[in-house]
């Protein structure tokens, strides 16, 4: 993503947008830690000459939004003026606008391909490529993995070729144990080069046994990234007492944190419901950008919210977005 800056007169931090770094990623070897230590901001560095003004750079901060009416229908034809956008409390500008359909879409498709999934895979696989079919235009691209002890990548990044796209959903295989958090780190660093809009879909029953990252640096990870990552939970039919409750929690609060959505699914009809509900959000969603106002707080973390009003019926909307960002990028 392209990053836009602007100099202001005056001493102030250094707020990093997510998702404007581009960095490569390993697929094929351990990611590095998570836990590095973060850079020092711009703003606490000391002026060579105390005579000189100092600059710093003030990042163009995306929220992508999605707005659900009462039955859960996605809203479309809303306008700038219908949006209240604040960072921890404080109503900002709203410099861009947009309906981000017309931005080009990355997915990243990830598969879980471990034992506990290997009854429902061939339904999946063929869920996965209607899904593909119906959402992808010229000017998107998809990338599919499948994970079980490792992270696999079936394409060869991302492509918009549909042949390409079912010939690799066709041979994710059948692995033993389940590298979830892995998986979610892994991909999101794959599309934190990306630009445009950036959504993970998740196909798993929320069962994480080999990580070598926790939850939060996954999560961490997609919310740098922007990505929006909507979890399809599959709930196994025939061992329900079995279920991995904890993980599907946590892919719960990820979706809600990144501003995607989460959907459980026992059947193909409700596997093809979700891919459909996915696209469907996918269609009608919008893009709000705004320069941060200076802040004093030297916090890491800045929270997000996002209202819509002076539109009648707007006590019955639903707004989903991310969470928040982060001012310091993680090293990785």
């Amino acid at each position: 993503m392209r990053k836009l800056a602007t100099s202001l007169l005056a001493v102030g931090l250094f707020v990093s947008g997510c998702g404007l770094w581009a960095q490569q990623t390993s697929i094929s070897q351990n990611p590095a830690s998570p836990n590095a230590t973060p850079q020092t901001p711009a703003a606490a560095q000391h002026p060579a000459d105390p005579q000189s003004t100092l600059k710093y750079d003030v990042n163009l901060v995306n929220v992508y939004v999605t707005v659900t009416d009462a039955h859960g229908s996605p809203v479309g034809g809303l306008t700038k003026e219908n949006f209240v956008l604040e960072e921890d409390g404080r109503e900002q500008k709203i410099a861009v606008f947009d309906k981000e359909s017309a931005f080009p879409l990355s997915i990243a498709l990830a598969v879980d391909t471990s034992l506990s999934t290997r009854h429902d895979l061939p339904l999946e696989q063929a869920a996965a490529k209607h899904f593909a079919h119906s959402i992808l235009r010229p000017i998107d691209a998809l990338s599919v993995y499948g994970f079980s002890e490792v992270v696999r990548e079936s394409t060869p990044g991302f492509t918009p070729d549909l042949k390409r796209i079912d010939d690799a959903i066709d041979h994710i295989h059948v692995g033993a144990a389940t590298a979830l958090y892995d998986a979610i780190y892994l991909v999101s660093r794959s599309l934190d080069k990306r630009k445009g809009r950036k959504v993970i879909v998740l196909i798993t029953d929320g069962g994480d046994t080999i990580s070598t990252v926790d939850y939060k640096a996954a999560v961490r990870a997609a919310e740098e990234a922007e990505a929006l990552v909507y979890s399809i939970i599959i709930v196994p039919i025939e061992n329900s007492a079995g279920r991995e409750t904890g993980g599907e929690h946590a892919l719960i609060q990820l979706s809600e944190d990144t501003g995607g959505k989460y959907y459980y699914a026992t059947s193909t009809a409700q596997l093809d419901d979700a891919f459909r509900k996915i696209s469907d959000e996918l269609r009608t969603q919008y893009l709000l950008a705004y320069y941060p106002i200076q802040r004093n707080s030297f916090s890491e973390f800045r929270r997000i919210q996002v209202k819509v009003a002076s539109v009648p019926e707007a006590s019955d909307y639903h707004v989903r977005h991310r969470a928040g960002y982060y001012t310091v990028k993680s090293d990785f």
